[in-house]
């Protein structure tokens, strides 16, 4: 039990240190070869940030752990917005800004909405992770040409302010992509071997396990860019951050694996995993598109009953590990 365990801390500590150093070469890199600012944010960090539950997930499938990788994606979405946001807006509140952040949203509740019509057939076939990578695709081609279009809003100026923070030349940024991306998959292996392994001497699903361990170390990237974001003032990079992981999460994420492996899903997961996730989603449209004159934000009230809704998920799922392992 011990080597899983140290295999499991290990692997996020990795992770999270290559992940973080991946995001960065990429942006920068991509800062060298000319790609907007605007661009950069929505694609390179936006979705970058979730690479640990893209290689995760991928490795977990190709293994025969189909419900560890959709655990990891779907508890993943949960983390982002109950632990990350929500931590962020008690820390301080966010005032939201990005008129792309505000377009993206309904897409995420779209997709959301999709994952739950696919769960309900008991799984996830192949063919609809490619109908899922389809979506996303096309849903990058049209954040291209809007960002090309739209130039000038402020999740541009916040993704300038972040890059100035960490310059690189275009060499070293090369460099810090590759070992990045190297160890992402090495740390990735050796944290889904820990993580089986635990599930295994729990005798819980290697789902709970994605749901709560996994998803908690994977969503850490978005963690540290979101304080960092915060602690610069770039409010619409912090929630830009989550909604573009969150997206990339349902849609990328979960297609990759069903096509690598379908993904068999009990009701439990529509009726539990999915039911929260969506909720919090919604919570967080409302709260950040702003009604009836109220402008977009998200203050420290809203932010700590996030922070709340994913402490009792988490208890909750703690509560089914010990009596798993009590039975």
């Amino acid at each position: 039990m011990m080597l899983p365990v140290l295999a499991v801390v290990a692997g996020l500590i990795l992770l999270v240190w290559s992940a973080e150093r991946f995001v960065d070469g990429a942006a920068a890199t991509s800062a060298r070869l000319g790609l907007s600012p605007l661009l950069i944010g929505m694609l390179v960090i936006g979705f970058g940030t979730s690479a640990p539950e893209l290689v995760v997930s991928a490795i977990a499938a190709g293994q025969g752990n189909p419900g560890l990788a959709l655990g990891n994606a779907y508890g993943s979405n949960i983390a982002n917005i109950g632990l990350i946001l929500g931590l962020v807006a008690l820390i301080s509140p966010l005032a939201v800004h990005s008129g792309v952040i505000r377009r993206e949203l309904p897409v995420l509740g779209a997709a959301t909405l999709l994952s739950a019509l696919l769960l309900l057939g008991g799984g996830i076939a192949r063919l609809e992770g490619v109908l899922l990578l389809v979506l996303l695709g096309g849903f990058m081609a049209v954040s291209v040409v809007r960002g090309l279009r739209d130039g000038s809003d402020p999740l541009s100026t916040d993704t300038e302010t972040d890059l100035a923070a960490h310059p690189m030349s275009l060499r070293a940024s090369l460099a810090w992509t590759g070992i990045g991306l190297v160890l992402l998959v090495a740390s990735s292996r050796l944290l889904v071997w820990g993580a089986v392994a635990i599930a295994q001497s729990f005798g819980v699903s290697d789902l709970i396990i994605g749901l709560t361990v996994v998803a908690v170390g994977t969503s850490l990237p978005e963690l540290a860019s979101s304080l960092s974001a915060l602690r610069r003032g770039e409010h619409d990079l912090v929630l830009g951050n989550v909604v573009g992981s969150n997206l990339f999460n349902t849609l990328g994420v979960v297609g990759l694996a069903a096509v690598i492996a379908p993904i068999d899903a009990g009701r439990e997961v529509l009726l539990r995993d999915w039911s929260l996730m969506t909720a919090m989603t919604v919570l967080m449209m409302v709260f950040a598109m702003g009604w009836r004159g109220r402008a977009g934000r998200i203050n420290r009230l809203e932010g700590g009953a996030l922070l709340a809704m994913y402490t009792a998920y988490i208890g909750f799922m703690i509560s089914l590990v010990v009596g798993s392992a009590t039975a």
